[in-house]
C-alpha cells in the first residue's frame, strides 16, 4: 500500500489492528475507515520518521500511553470520530514537532484536570469537542501560547471555568459550536485580545435578556466575526447590531447560512454609531421567512455607509432601496447574485446617487431580461470598471445600449444571447460571452486583452484585426476544426490560446503549426476527449509543445513509398539470390516430391504396365530409339519401354506423367550423358525415382552411362545423381562392338531382376 514517497493508504480495509512490518521509512501512514481499537505500544515502535498519521473514523477506545513515544518528527495526527473517553497527556509528551492535532468526534466529556497539551509547543490547529463535551477546566490549554486555528465544537458545553483560554495569546481563527449564550460570553471574556477572526455556530441569540451577557464583546479586539447557523430575531438585532458597532477593531462581518425570524420592525431603535473600522459585511443564504413582508431598511441607513464592501447572495432580494443605495456613498464592492432582482427594481435600486464609489457590481443569477435597461440603469456608476451580469435570460441583445463610462470587464456568460452587437461597449478589456449561443464573432474593440468564448458555437477564430492588442482568448468547447498559421499569426500579442475540447481535424499541416507556436510562444492548446483526428495525438489541456508528431501521420505517403521500394529491393534480391543458387530447382522439386508423396508407394502388380520407364536428353534419343528400343523391345521375349514421345498423355501435366509412367513400371531405367545432366526434365525424373528407391528400399533404378562425364560437370543440384553413382553399379555404354552383346546381355537381366 505504499507508493515511492513512502505514502502508505492502508485506508477503508476494515482493518482491525494497525499492521505490523512498518518501518523507518514511512512518512505518511492513512489508517482512515477501518475498525482498529486499541493501539498498542509496539505498533508504531518503528516509525520514527512518521510525519502524518490519520486514524480518523476507526473504533478507537483505548491507546497505550507510550504508543507515540518515536513519533517525534510526527506533524499531523488525526484521531477524529473514535471512541475514546479521556485524553491522556502521556500520549503527546514526546510529539514535539506536532502542528496539528484533531480530536473532535470522540466520547471524553472533558480534557481531564491538566493540559494534555503541554508538551506541544510547535502546536498550530487543534480541533476538539464532540456531543458529550461539556467542561473545560482553568489548566487544559497550559502550555499552548499561539495557534492558527482552535477549533472547539461545543454544542453541549455547559462548563467553563474562567481562564481556561486565557493562557493562549494569539489565535487567528477560533471556531466555536455554541450553544449556551452564557459560556460563549464566558469564553469571549477570555479571549478579548488574542482572537483576531471569531466564528461563532449554531448560537441561538432569540431572548432580548440574554443578549446582555454579550455586552463584553464590545471591547473585543477581534477584526472578523462570523456567524453560521445562527438564530436571529427582530429583538435580538438592535442589540448584536450595537455590539458590533463598538467593537474597536472589527472589520468584517459575516451572516452565512442564518436564519432571522421577523420582518425588519426592531423591537427597540438601532443606534447609528457608525463603526470607525467596520467596512466588510457578507450575508449569504439569509432565510427569512416573511421576507415579502421586510421592511426598507430605514433604521440601519446609518450603519451602512462606511461600508466599502457588501456581498448579499441567494437571500431574495428584490429591492435595494434608493435612500439605502445613496447612503453606501462608501461602497466600492457589491455583490448581489442568486437574488430575485428584476428590470425595474434594479433601476429603483442604482438610482440617481446611488452607490457613488462603486468600481465592482455583481448581478449575476438573478431576473433580469432586458440588456438595454440594465446598461442605462447603470450608466451613471462614474466608477464602475467590472459589471457581472452573467446567467441572466437576457435572449435578445440590441444595437446600441448605454453603458458606464469607465467599465473595463464585462460578464455576459450564460445569457441566451445568440449574437454580439455593438451594444457591447468598445472600451472593455475583458469580455466574456461565455456559454451562449453564439456563431461567429467580429466586434470591433480595440483595447479588448482577454476574451473568452467558451461552449459556443463558432467554427473559426474570430477575426484579429477588430481586437489587435487580445492577450489571452479562451475558445474551449465549440465546434472549431482548426485553424491556420495565417488566422493565429494575425493576433500579433497572443500570448495564450485555449481551444480545448473541440472537434479538431489534426492535418499534419496544423499539428506542425501548433508543436512550433507552443515552443516559441508558450501558447497553451487544451485537446478534447471526442475529437476528429488522425492521429492520437491529443494532450488535454497540456502545453501543445508537450504534443510530439508522429511520422507516420505527418509523412504517410513518404513512407507508403518507401516501404513499397524496400518491398521491392526485397523481392529483386530474392529473385537474383534464387536464381544463383536455383532455388526455383528446388521449389519445383519440393512440389514434384508432394504431389508423389500424396500417391501410394507402388503400384499393385495388377498396375504395373511396363518393364522400364526411360529417362533420356532429347539429344540422346537417337540411340535410344533407334538402338536400345530395337534391341529390347525385339528381344525374346520383349520387353515394354515406356517413353515419353510414345507413351505419355496427351494433355496431362507432364509431372504428373512422369509419376505416373513411373509408378507404373518395373523399373527406372537413366540414359546418363553430359545432355542430361543439363535437362531440368531429366533430374524430376531422376528425382521421383530415387524417393521411390528410398521409400521402398529397392533396387527400382538402372542407370545407363551413355558416354563418360566428368563429376565437375554434374551440376550442385543434381546431389541425388551423385549419391547413386557413388552407392550403385551402373551400366557403361562400349564403343567397341565386340563388348555390346555383353552389354546388352547385362542390362536385360538388370531388367528382368
Amino acid at each position: 500500500s505504499c507508493d515511492a514517497t513512502q505514502l502508505c493508504n492502508c485506508s477503508s480495509m476494515d482493518l482491525d489492528f494497525i499492521p505490523s512490518g512498518l518501518t523507518g521509512k514511512i512518512t505518511v501512514l492513512n489508517l482512515s475507515h477501518n475498525k482498529i481499537k486499541h493501539i498498542q505500544s509496539r505498533d508504531l515502535q518503528r516509525t520514527v520518521n512518521l510525519r502524518v498519521l490519520l486514524l480518523q473514523s476507526n473504533e478507537i477506545s483505548s491507546i497505550d500511553e507510550d504508543s507515540f513515544l518515536n513519533l517525534g518528527k510526527l506533524e499531523l495526527l488525526d484521531l477524529s470520530n473514535n471512541s475514546l473517553a479521556h485524553l491522556s497527556p502521556a500520549w503527546f509528551e514526546q510529539l514535539s514537532s506536532l502542528q496539528h492535532l484533531h480530536l473532535q468526534g470522540n466520547s471524553y466529556r472533558d480534557l481531564g484536570e491538566s493540559s494534555p497539551f503541554s508538551s506541544l509547543r510547535n502546536l498550530s490547529s487543534l480541533h476538539l469537542g464532540n456531543l458529550w463535551f461539556s467542561t473545560i477546566r482553568q489548566r487544559n490549554f497550559e502550555g499552548i501560547e499561539l495557534l492558527d486555528k482552535l477549533w472547539i465544537d461545543g454544542g453541549n458545553l455547559s462548563q467553563y471555568e474562567l481562564g481556561s483560554l486565557k493562557s493562549i495569546q494569539k489565535i487567528n481563527h477560533m471556531i466555536l459550536t455554541i450553544g449556551s449564550i452564557k459560556v460563549f460570553s464566558a469564553i469571549v471574556k477570555d479571549l478579548l485580545h488574542s482572537v483576531t477572526w471569531l466564528e461563532v455556530r449554531k448560537i441561538e441569540l432569540s431572548a432580548s435578556a440574554e443578549m446582555q451577557l454579550l455586552a463584553v464583546m464590545s471591547s473585543s479586539s477581534t477584526q472578523k466575526i462570523s456567524f453560521k447557523q445562527a438564530l436571529l430575531t427582530d429583538a435580538t438585532v438592535p442589540e448584536m447590531v450595537s455590539i458590533l458597532e463598538d467593537m474597536p477593531k472589527l472589520v468584517e462581518v459575516e451572516l452565512i447560512d442564518c436564519r432571522l425570524l421577523g420582518t425588519g420592525q426592531w423591537k427597540t431603535e438601532i443606534q447609528a454609531n457608525q463603526s470607525q473600522t467596520l467596512r466588510v459585511l457578507t450575508i449569504e443564504k439569509l432565510s427569512i421567512e416573511k421576507f415579502y413582508l421586510f421592511t426598507d431598511l430605514k433604521s440601519v441607513e446609518g450603519l451602512l455607509s462606511p461600508l466599502t464592501k457588501v456581498t448579499v447572495e441567494n437571500t431574495k432580494v428584490f429591492l435595494v432601496p434608493c435612500s439605502l443605495s445613496r447612503h453606501l456613498r462608501s461602497l466600492e464592492y457589491l455583490d448581489l447574485s442568486a437574488n430575485l432582482l428584476g428590470d425595474w427594481n434594479l433601476k429603483h435600486s442604482a438610482c440617481r446617487g446611488g452607490w457613488p464609489s462603486l468600481q465592482t457590481l455583481n448581478l449575476s443569477q438573478n431576473s433580469l431580461s432586458d440588456l438595454k435597461m440594465t446598461g442605462r440603469s447603470l450608466s451613471h456608476l462614474r466608477n464602475l470598471t467590472l459589471l457581472d451580469i452573467s446567467q441572466n435570460n437576457f435572449g435578445d441583445i440590441p444595437d446600441v445600449c448605454e453603458w458606464p463610462k469607465n467599465l473595463k470587464y464585462l460578464n455576459l456568460s450564460g445569457t441566451q444571447i445568440p449574437k454580439v452587437t455593438t451594444c457591447v461597449p468598445a472600451m472593455l478589456e475583458v469580455l466574456d460571452v461565455s456559454a451562449n449561443k453564439l456563431e461567429e464573432f467580429g466586434l470591433q474593440l480595440p483595447f479588448l486583452k482577454e476574451l473568452y468564448l467558451t461552449k459556443n458555437q463558432l467554427k473559426t477564430l474570430p477575426g484579429a484585426a477588430p481586437i489587435p492588442n487580445l492577450v489571452a482568448m479562451s475558445i474551449r468547447r465549440n465546434k472549431l476544426s482548426s485553424f491556420s498559421r495565417e488566422e493565429f499569426e494575425s493576433f500579433k500579442k497572443m500570448e495564450l490560446l485555449d481551444a480545448g475540447d473541440n472537434n479538431f481535424i489534426c492535418s499534419c499541416e496544423f499539428l506542425s503549426f501548433i508543436h512550433h507556436q507552443a515552443r516559441v510562444a508558450q501558447v497553451l492548446v487544451g485537446w478534447p476527449d471526442q475529437y476528429v483526428c488522425d492521429s492520437p495525438l491529443a494532450v488535454r489541456g497540456a502545453p501543445v509543445g508537450g504534443v510530439h508528431l508522429s511520422l507516420m501521420e505527418c509523412h504517410r505517403s513518404l513512407l507508403v513509398s518507401l516501404i513499397c521500394l524496400l518491398v521491392f529491393l526485397v523481392i529483386l534480391v530474392l529473385v537474383a539470390v534464387g536464381y544463383k543458387y536455383h532455388a526455383v530447382w528446388y521449389l519445383r522439386m519440393t512440389w514434384a516430391w508432394l504431389q508423389a508423396k500424396r500417391k501410394p508407394k507402388r503400384a499393385p502388380p495388377t498396375g504395373i504396365c511396363y518393364d522400364a520407364f526411360v529417362s533420356y536428353s532429347e539429344n540422346d534419343s537417337e540411340w535410344v530409339e533407334n538402338i536400345m528400343v530395337r534391341e529390347l523391345e525385339q528381344a525374346c521375349p520383349p520387353f515394354r519401354l515406356c517413353l515419353h514421345k510414345r507413351d505419355f498423355v496427351p494433355g496431362k501435366w507432364i509431372v504428373d506423367n512422369i509419376i505416373d509412367s513411373i509408378e507404373k513400371s518395373h523399373k527406372t531405367l537413366f540414359v546418363l550423358s553430359e545432355h542430361f545432366v543439363q535437362s531440368e526434365w531429366c533430374k524430376y525424373e531422376l528425382d521421383f525415382s530415387h524417393f521411390r528407391l528410398f521409400d521402398e528400399n529397392n533396387d527400382a533404378v538402372i542407370l545407363v552411362l551413355l558416354e563418360p562425364i566428368q563429376s565437375k560437370a554434374i551440376p550442385k543440384r543434381f546431389c541425388k545423381l551423385r549419391k547413386i553413382m557413388n552407392t550403385k553399379t551402373y551400366l557403361e555404354w562400349p564403343l567397341e562392338e565386340e563388348q555390346q552383346e555383353k552389354f546388352w546381355f547385362n542390362l536385360k537381366v538388370a531388367l528382368k531382376s
